[in-house]
């Protein structure tokens, strides 16, 4: 039984769910100690239990020792099944999390899974549901992934409440990964989101005012230079959305596409954070991704690396963090060869 200790590297939850989706993924059963031994609420939280627990059943696992709270683990993987899954991670447990770690085993399904996922679709720590819709999802496609995420029911902090839909089918094995380039720029879009109540305070529009401007005067002259598009403001199309929510929240996702790949960025409101300030906190994120001249931002960086592992390949990020690396040397013990390279990421 292959052993990984919980507290290397950044020693956080992408460890646990790396670890159940490639075990999942080759057969191989883990033991994982000292689970997020280095976060301030060490062991399992309930984001990170409904993660193993959803992988479990997708495989058929025998789990021991899984409990919130928990800090030791042993997994040992069956047969991956296409069927259907309803998950409720409970109150706003992050639905993208759960669903990053079942997106890699999924893929290997006979035939589709439908995925239902309650919680947390845009809280703190996690990417938001539009990020895996409309960043990652249309990264794996251009390799062959096949599935979609349907957002049913925002989600914030502290109640959750989100819904989300998802269909994956079985395609095995995905094309070599190639994000060396990233071609010219098509276009720049956003969802700028809120509750219902903060319409009158206009805090989607106001978000959505203080980015698009920023953006269109930063890369203006790249769009020009590269694409030979017109750099007017309709290049940039980001829509502004009010629901009702169980709590009160914002945010904003920004992506922009390319040729070759999406780079992405995002901020959420907060309690006293002005509207304001969260669209120039998401549009200054994005301004730096896109002149980095990488393929991917600093986020995707660390989800690209399973899918690499697996399939294959390259790609060129914008910076490598330590979550970047500890999943690097995480999928490496499964008997990988995933290497970095200064700022790019390949395997064989």
């Amino acid at each position: 039984m292959l052993i990984i200790d919980g507290s290397m590297g950044e020693g956080g939850g992408q460890i646990v769910r790396t670890s159940v989706a490639m075990s999942a993924v080759t057969r191989a059963p883990v033991k994982i100690t000292n689970m997020r031994a280095n976060r301030p609420y060490p062991g399992l939280s309930a984001q990170h239990f409904s993660a193993i627990d959803s992988v479990a059943r997708l495989c058929s696992a025998e789990v021991g020792g899984l409990s919130i709270g928990s800090r030791e683990i042993e997994f040992k993987p069956g047969s991956i099944e296409h069927g259907k899954l309803n998950i409720d991670v409970g109150t706003a447990g992050s639905v993208t999390m759960v669903l990053q770690a079942l997106m890699i085993p999924a893929m290997h399904v006979k035939g589709e899974i439908v995925i239902n996922i309650r919680g947390g679709t845009d809280v703190r720590w996690s990417p938001p549901v539009d990020y895996l819709r409309f960043v990652t999802l249309p990264i794996l496609k251009k390799f062959g992934y096949s599935g979609e995420i349907e957002l049913l029911k925002r989600g914030f902090y502290p109640k959750g409440g989100g819904k989300i839909n998802v269909k994956i089918s079985g395609v095995g094995k995905l094309d070599k990964i190639d994000l060396n380039e990233r071609g010219s720029i098509k276009g720049v879009f956003g969802i700028s989101h809120a509750h219902a109540s903060l319409k009158k305070a206009e805090v989607a529009k106001r978000q959505l005012k203080t980015a698009r401007p920023m953006i269109f005067n930063e890369i203006s002259k790249l769009i020009t230079q590269k694409s030979g598009l017109n750099a007017d403001m309709d290049f940039i199309n980001i829509k502004q959305e009010y629901s009702d929510t169980l709590s009160y929240g914002s945010g904003i996702t920004l992506w922009a596409e390319f040729e070759n790949t999406v780079i992405g960025s995002d901020s959420l409101g907060d309690k006293g954070k002005r509207a304001e300030i969260v669209g120039h906190e998401a549009a200054e994120n994005l301004i730096k991704e896109i002149n980095s001249g990488a393929c991917l931002d600093k986020h995707m960086a660390d989800q690209i690396i399973p899918y690499i592992a697996l399939s294959g390949g390259y790609a060129k990020v914008s910076e490598v963090t330590e979550h970047t690396r500890t999943n690097v040397e995480i999928v490496n013990k499964f008997g990988f060869n995933v290497k970095l390279e200064g700022n790019v990421i390949f395997g064989d």
